[in-house]
Parts: C-alpha cells; sequence; structure tokens
C-alpha cells in the first residue's frame, strides 16, 4: 500500500502578519522530509475563499516549489477546478504540463468541481452543471495533453479553435488522472472513468471495501470508457495522522487539528453561514464541535482499536489514525486487506504544530511504513497485469485522438 500527505494549508484565526509565509515555508520542509522518509506522494488542493480552511489558492506554484527541493516523492494536485469558471482547459493542460516537466513527471494530476458556494458563487459557476462542466473540461484537457496540434473544441461549455498546446508532459501519454469522490457514486464514477478515485469521506474499512470492490467490478466492466488516453486504477482514502509512542501525547498533539479539518470543511460544504472577513470559525469550531461529530470526549478515549470514527453510546467522533504505531498499524491493516492503493494523511491541520507534524511522519516511516512497502512493487506489477485485459478493451471504446484541419492558419494579426 502507498501512502500520502495532504495540504490544504490550514490557518485558524487569529492571524499574525507573518502566518501564511510561515504556513507555506513549513509545509515545504515537511514535503521535503516526507521526500526523504520515502512517502509516496504529497497532494495539494485548489480551493479559493475558503479562510481558515484552506490557503490554497494557488497550488500549482506551491507544487513547483516542492518540485525543485524533493527527488522521488509524487506531487499530487489534487485537485484541480476543472469548471471553466475556475480555470479554462487550455491554461490547465499548461501548467500540468509544465509542472510535470519541472519535476521530471511526477505529477497526479487530481481533477474536481467543487461543491462550496464560496467558490462556485465567487466564480460564476453554475451549481447544476458543473459535473457536466467537468465532464467536458477533463475530455478536453486530456486531448489537450495528446494532440499535436489540439483539433479543438465545439462543446457545450468550451468553445475554443485548434491550437497546439505547448508544452506536454513529460509522462506519456499523460499524467495519471484522479478526481476527487465523497460518496460512493463518484467513486462509481471514476472507475466508469477509467481514473483514480480520491476519496475524502472518513469511511471505515469494511465500507471501503465495498468501494473498493465496485471499483474495480466496475473498472473491469463495459461500463468504463476512460476519460482520459490511459486509465489510473487506483482507490485512495484521507484520515487524519498524529503518531506517537504514547497514545494519549498523540491525542492532545493531533486530535483537535483532525476534528477542525472536519469541521471546518463542513462549516463551507454542508452546515456554515459565512461572513467573509468576519466569521471565525476557529471559535465555532470550540463552541459547537461536539453537535458536529467532533465530540473530543469520544474520541480521545484512549486503550481502543483505531476507527475512523470512536463510537460511544451510539455515537461517533472523527479520530482516524491519530495514536501509537502499534494501534496505527491494526488501523492500516484492516485497508491494505480492503484493497485501498493508498492512504493520505492529513497532518496539517487546526493548530497542528509543525514540529509535531515531523517527528509523527518521522516514526510512521520508521515503525509502521516499511511493512506496508514491503512487496508492493510486485503487487502494482499483479494487478497491473491483471487489469491489462480490461484496461486494453476500454481504452479501445475511448474517441481517438484527432488530427486539426490540414488548412487551418492562424493569421499573426486581424485584417483590417
Amino acid at each position: 500500500m502507498k501512502f500520502g500527505i495532504f495540504y490544504e494549508h490550514q490557518l485558524p484565526r487569529p492571524w499574525e502578519s507573518d502566518d501564511e509565509h510561515r504556513l507555506l515555508k513549513d509545509a515545504l520542509d515537511q514535503v521535503e522530509l516526507a521526500d526523504r522518509l520515502g512517502i509516496d506522494c504529497a497532494w495539494e488542493v485548489e480551493h479559493h475563499f475558503l479562510e481558515e480552511y484552506s490557503h490554497s489558492s494557488a497550488p500549482e506554484v506551491f507544487l513547483a516549489a516542492a518540485s525543485q527541493r524533493t527527488s522521488r516523492i509524487r506531487l499530487g494536485h489534487g485537485i484541480v477546478q476543472l469548471p471553466q469558471g475556475f480555470n479554462h482547459s487550455a491554461r490547465v493542460a499548461e501548467r500540468i504540463a509544465t509542472l510535470d516537466l519541472v519535476s521530471d513527471g511526477r505529477v497526479d494530476f487530481g481533477t474536481g468541481e467543487s461543491s462550496s458556494e464560496a467558490e462556485l458563487g465567487g466564480f460564476n459557476v453554475d451549481r447544476a452543471t458543473k459535473r457536466d462542466q467537468w465532464d467536458e473540461a477533463l475530455d478536453a484537457v486530456t486531448r489537450m495533453f495528446v494532440e499535436e496540434p489540439f483539433a479543438g473544441y465545439d462543446g457545450r461549455f468550451l468553445k475554443m479553435p485548434p491550437r497546439n498546446v505547448v508544452p506536454k508532459p513529460l509522462q506519456k501519454p499523460h499524467p495519471p488522472v484522479w478526481v476527487a469522490c465523497s460518496r460512493r457514486e463518484t467513486i462509481h464514477l471514476a472507475a466508469q472513468k477509467g481514473i483514480g478515485a480520491l476519496s475524502f469521506s472518513f469511511i471505515e474499512p469494511a465500507e471501503a471495501k465495498q468501494w473498493v470492490d465496485d471499483y474495480y467490478r466496475t473498472l473491469a466492466s463495459e461500463e468504463c470508457v476512460p476519460g482520459g488516453f490511459a486509465v489510473n486504477p487506483n482507490l485512495a482514502v484521507v484520515m487524519p495522522l498524529m503518531c506517537h509512542e504514547d497514545e494519549a501525547t498523540a491525542v492532545d498533539r493531533g486530535l483537535d487539528g483532525g476534528h477542525f479539518f472536519g469541521y471546518s470543511l463542513a462549516h463551507y460544504y454542508v452546515f456554515g453561514q459565512h461572513r467573509p472577513g468576519r466569521t471565525v470559525i476557529w471559535d465555532e469550531f470550540q463552541k459547537n464541535r461536539s453537535l458536529f461529530g467532533f465530540d473530543r470526549d469520544i474520541a480521545s478515549r484512549t486503550g481502543q482499536p483505531l476507527g475512523a470514527q470512536l463510537m460511544e453510546e451510539g455515537l461517533g467522533a472523527l479520530r482516524g489514525a491519530i495514536g501509537t504505531p502499534d494501534q496505527i498499524r491494526v488501523l492500516l491493516k484492516g485497508y491494505e486487506a480492503a484493497g485501498v492503493d493508498q492512504v493520505i494523511f492529513v497532518s496539517q491541520s487546526g493548530n497542528n504544530r509543525h514540529e509535531h507534524i515531523c517527528e509523527s511522519l518521522e516514526l510512521f516511516a520508521e515503525q509502521v511504513m516499511p511493512e506496508f512497502h514491503e512487496g508492493e512493487d510486485a503487487r502494482e506489477k499483479d494487478k497491473l497485469e491483471r487489469l491489462a485485459p480490461a484496461v486494453e478493451a476500454a481504452l479501445a471504446r475511448r474517441a481517438p485522438a484527432r488530427t486539426a484541419p490540414e488548412g487551418y492558419v492562424v493569421g499573426a494579426a486581424m485584417q483590417v
């Protein structure tokens, strides 16, 4: 099983003038450390206007900086928002290809459409059509990667004449494609598109197995018509991480941050009423956390097996991989048995401290990660060989790359 680290660049209020600068520099240090430790991937989101929850509005800049401080860790652009109001498809293709070149071919291309009104409304993206916009843009961007020149597009949302979109990515035909998923039906859609599923739901191993089984069953069926020009058969799950030899210390260092991650996400996506520049989510979290499944007393109970949530009297509270190496190992064995391909850890969340995050990553890499990495190359090789006939059949169902009209010419300037 592979492991990733995940960044929203969270910054709870109150803020000091240098906080954002320190936040980004600390995150770069953490990614550099993860690279040295052998962690497989560093994922970075794209969000806009989501103060406190995510100060990550230009992930391509952060990931480019990370590419120059690392040598082997993959860089997950997870995710790029594809509706045209957020990003024109040509600009997405250009940025992803450039990042792939400067990183020596280490990019994973995560995609999504957003669902927060702060973002959709801020860019005037129609909620009713955002899935259709994502679908169309996915087709257009992957064509821009492989068509030379790009033959143009006459879609519902994107209308663009033929142009040679340069540069082209180093990975051929293009970097692995993923989509953000919060529900089982979106994971099913990922399989139908032949792309990786980035699950941002905090699910237990038993539920994960149902999602994994459906994903791989669908990917191997005639339902699968790839959205790109390669198939990326992978499913990842996200959870909080804080690893320490003493469970109570792990809880003290990581639980509030993990809970703030979940609460602030729900603030923007589920129940919040936000006044830009005025609402203090951290204060609301402190007052209301128990009402929304982030009860500290429940989740901080020690001496029991870890789960995505800990339960007490029918009530659940987020916990994830916050505990000792032995506890985390047992938890991860469940996801490994379920067939999950990658577990992505959220450590930079809430007010979690940089030095604690680094200590946690080092301990995890020393005491937990090696046994899950052992045999991973052989497992991946076997999986790809097993899926090869289905992948070949799926790619045959995908509409091929096109060529631009031979006589098409772009004048240097408009004729007057």
